[in-house]
Parts: structure tokens; sequence; C-alpha cells
């Protein structure tokens, strides 16, 4: 073959190749199937997992519910309960005193007890809890669909992720305090499977595992699920939050 043909057809097919992937960027983009850090270079590949999931699978494809018989004798804890004085005091009077806020871009902002959630239609799901760093377990989450409270609050057309603000709680290894916030997109926040879990196995939900409440998903990692929430904010766009601590680029969207 002619060298001066073949690096021809190299040039034009990497033209080609370019115009199709700047094609196919901003399609996905109009069908907002671009994660909020999927234009860094490892996000590149988190947009190709995250829209493959969003074009083959409906959005209320249901992840693998488990009999109670498969429930794990062991449920690993990976971030204790918070040591401030604050969150004690709430844990020793049962929650009594707490409020879950529910703000950003709805019509009718929320405050909720953990009495008004637990008289709230509740649901149970016995599904895996997924980590990717091996802290894995099957469990029975008991709580209120996300669904639910977001009518409740009537959130707004523009409205495309939600963010998670729990209490402060220490690292496990130098016990300083930290915040995890993190965040979802409205498909998997309406999904019938996202539940504000506030039960566990039967029980109340434990402290380590993230009472009062917490998010529980099932078709995202369990870093995304997070424990000992505070706060639910609407929003359009996450730019304005920053990066969540301890993230790192192309991580955003944790699904499985």
């Amino acid at each position: 073959m002619n060298a001066r043909i073949s690096r021809r057809n190299l040039i034009t097919g990497g033209i080609v190749t370019a115009a199709g992937a700047g094609l196919s960027y901003r399609w996905l983009a109009n069908h907002a199937l671009i994660p909020p850090d999927g234009r860094s270079l490892l996000g590149a590949g988190e947009t190709l997992t995250y829209s493959a999931q969003r074009l083959l699978t409906s959005g209320q494809s249901l992840a693998r519910e488990f009999p109670r018989s498969r429930i794990s004798t062991v449920a690993p804890v990976n971030g204790w309960a918070p040591r401030d004085a604050a969150y004690r005091n709430l844990l020793a009077t049962g929650f009594g005193h707490w409020r879950l806020s529910v703000e950003g871009l709805v019509a009718r902002p929320l405050s909720l007890s953990l009495d008004q959630l637990k008289h709230l239609p509740s649901r149970s799901h016995v599904i895996l809890h997924a980590c990717e760093e091996g802290w894995s377990y099957i469990a029975e989450w008991t709580g209120v669909p996300l669904a639910n409270v977001l009518e409740m609050a009537q959130t707004r057309p523009e409205a495309r992720y939600l963010i998670f603000m729990p209490f402060p709680n220490p690292k496990q290894d130098t016990f300083a305090v930290r915040t995890l916030w993190d965040s979802i997109d409205m498909t998997d926040a309406l999904h019938p499977q996202t539940l504000l879990a506030y039960g566990m196995n039967g029980e109340n939900l434990p402290a380590d595992h993230g009472a009062p409440v917490r998010l529980r998903m099932s078709r995202q990692l369990g870093y995304k699920n997070t424990k000992f929430l505070k706060r639910i904010i609407v929003t359009d766009s996450l730019e304005k939050f920053g990066v969540r601590p301890g993230a790192r680029p192309g991580t955003w969207y944790g699904g499985i």
C-alpha cells in the first residue's frame, strides 16, 4: 500500500472519527446524558458508561431483590457515626428534634421530622449494598420512596440533580471531621427502589449505618448512598457546589 495514501487515509479517518465523536458528544449533551464531570479525561469513560446505562435500560428498570433468608449476617460499616455533641444528643433522644430539609428548586420547601417520614407510605427492599472497596452485603431497607417526598415538595421543571448533605462525620483513620455530600440525577431520584431509609433489617437504622435517615438506592455503588442525612438540595447544576470531598475525576456516576 502506498505510504502517502496510507497517511491520507489515516488523517481522513482521524478527522471523521473526531467529527463523529464531537457530534456524539453534542447529542449526549442535548439529551442530558453527560455526567457533571464527564468532560475530564477520565470522565470520557464515565460518559460512555452513564449514557449506555440510560439508553439501554428503562428509568424504571429494577435491581435484583432477594428473599429475607439471604440477608447477610454481617453488615460492614464504612464510616462511623458523627461523634459531635449535637449528633449524640439527637441520637440519645431518638432524633425527636431532627429535621430533614428539602430545598432549592422546589415550589414547597419541606422540613420533615423523623416521625413525619415514618407516617408516610413506606416500602421495604432486600437488596445488595455493592461497594467497590469490598464492604458489600445484603440487607433489608425500609423507608419512604424519595419520589413521594419530591412530589410533596413539587420539584420545578428545570430540576436535574439532587444534592444530599449529611451531618459532619469523622474519618475512620484520623477521626477528623469531614462532610461527604453526594449527588444523583433525577432519573435515580425518581426510581421506585430509591428510598429515604430509616429502617434496616426490621429495626431502626443503626447509627453507624446512617441514622436517622440515609439515602438507599439499588442501582448505585455504596458511596453514593449518603448517610446521616440533614439536607436535600434540588438544583439544575452542580458547578456551584464544587467537587465532592474525596472525589476523583471521572467518578461522579456510580451506577451498577
